[in-house]
């Protein structure tokens, strides 16, 4: 399999260099050259196939021959070590929860995956790799977890000071050894901004072996193909698919859901559920795209204004508006709908969504009202005890604490304040490899 540029003005390159570069040289993100179609029968087996097979049948069409299928297989059964059930919410909507693995988050599959497959690539290195990510939530604690202690790989993170949740940032600043937090003052956009300035910055570069564990890169967005099949692997009839709603912030997770589909995997529709951030909702009412300014949420993990990722789907699909907007629908729920939609899941079902999950819910919930005779699933992305200042006034009650988070929740705090300038950023990178 080769990765072209989305920007097409670099040569194409080999999963291998997709994941240790991360970014295109043009500032493009790599693109697969064909999609693969899932091997006959492999749909109608998925109830009795195991996780680690149903991920390795996924990935080894994008891997190809860079990874050993002994080594991919142990990468693959690592990544999906945990439980992603489908849990029945109403007779209408069940919700899929991906937040069973170490961070409580659904992130964790492909920060595990890239982290194992970059420490496969660097096994050889004499000079580091640094990892330089910008999170929104929770693909910092993501990323931290899954790449700790990988010997020859260091991480930087960059975060929004004040815009991720108590929990998200402890997960994200407290681990320390070869995990360094940055504190931008500023939101999620800007840490985005500088993390593709660095891997524009030519001198940089050449001084820094950069790659970044966003979903920008392929071997963090790929494996969540996986929770869509997992899905289905536990839906009732794969005769009469589910409606999948998705929460969509940088569309990394939406997109591999369409591209799990476009390889074959039945789904009658996707829902875009998104907050007050709405580019990608309004470009399916009107054809047009336009970058916004992110706004903070209650649902801060979906806070990006301009996601990267939905240029991957236009890619996907041809850049034809009437194709996308046949298959996925956009919508645009409001704080006060998300809390309200918390607490009444909640009451009338005893099911206590996220509010990432609740954005989800209510959108599914409204779409299904127009097309009753669908049933649907939500991604579940996170753990509520991330959100507590969205959920606890659901309950009226603390959300009790999974006994993996009471260590780390006692560590001290270790971050680096930093502003939202390029210059700050280079100058801290390139301190770090005079140290």
């Amino acid at each position: 399999m080769r990765y072209y540029s989305l920007n097409r003005q670099t040569e194409s390159v080999d999963f291998r260099a997709a994941t240790i570069a991360g970014q295109a040289p043009d500032g493009g993100l790599y693109f697969p050259e064909t999609i693969p179609r899932f091997p006959a029968g492999f749909v109608e087996r998925l109830p009795e196939l195991s996780q680690a097979e149903v991920a390795y049948t996924v990935l080894q069409p994008y891997v190809g021959d860079t990874i050993p299928e002994a080594e991919l297989r142990r990468i693959c059964a690592e990544a999906v070590d945990f439980p992603f059930p489908l849990v029945p919410v109403t007779d209408h909507i069940s919700a899929l929860e991906l937040f069973h693995g170490p961070t409580l988050a659904f992130k964790d599959v492909g920060a595990r995956f890239m982290s194992r497959c970059l420490g496969y690539f660097s096994r050889h290195e004499t000079r580091p790799v640094t990892v330089l990510v910008a999170t929104s939530g929770d693909t910092g604690g993501a990323v931290a977890s899954g790449f700790l202690g990988v010997p020859g790989v260091e991480v930087v993170i960059l975060y929004p000071s004040g815009k991720v949740s108590p929990v998200q940032e402890q997960q994200l600043t407290a681990l320390g050894q070869n995990i360094t937090a940055l504190e931008v003052d500023g939101n999620f956009d800007d840490c985005q901004r500088l993390v593709k300035q660095a891997f524009r910055d030519t001198e940089l570069m050449s001084r820094r072996r950069l790659t970044s564990a966003n979903s920008i890169n392929v071997a963090r967005w790929l494996p969540q193909q996986v929770y869509y099949c997992y899905a289905l692997a536990q839906w009732p009839s794969i005769a009469a698919p589910p409606v999948v709603a998705v929460p969509s912030g940088n569309f990394g997770n939406l997109c591999a859901g369409l591209l799990a589909y476009v390889s074959g995997l039945p789904v009658a529709h996707f829902v875009a559920a998104c907050n007050a951030n709405d580019a990608v909702p309004a470009y399916l009412r009107s054809g047009n795209y336009s970058a916004q300014v992110a706004v903070a949420t209650l649902s801060n993990a979906m806070d990006v204004g301009d996601p990267s990722n939905f240029g991957r789907i236009l890619e996907l699909f041809g850049h034809e508006h009437p194709v996308i907007q046949q298959l996925l629908t956009g919508y645009s729920v409001s704080d006060a709908d998300t809390a309200a939609t918390i607490q009444r899941v909640y009451e009338q079902t005893g099911y206590l969504p996220d509010p990432h999950g609740a954005v989800a819910y209510f959108a599914l919930e409204d779409y299904l009202s127009q097309n009753p005779e669908a049933r649907g699933i939500f991604l579940e992305t996170a753990h509520p005890v991330k959100f507590p200042e969205a959920v606890e006034p659901a309950t009226g009650q603390p959300v009790p604490v999974p006994a993996a988070l009471n260590e780390l929740l006692r560590k001290p705090k270790h971050s680096i304040t930093l502003q939202p300038e390029y210059e700050a950023l280079r100058a801290f990178l390139l301190e770090k490899v005079v140290a």
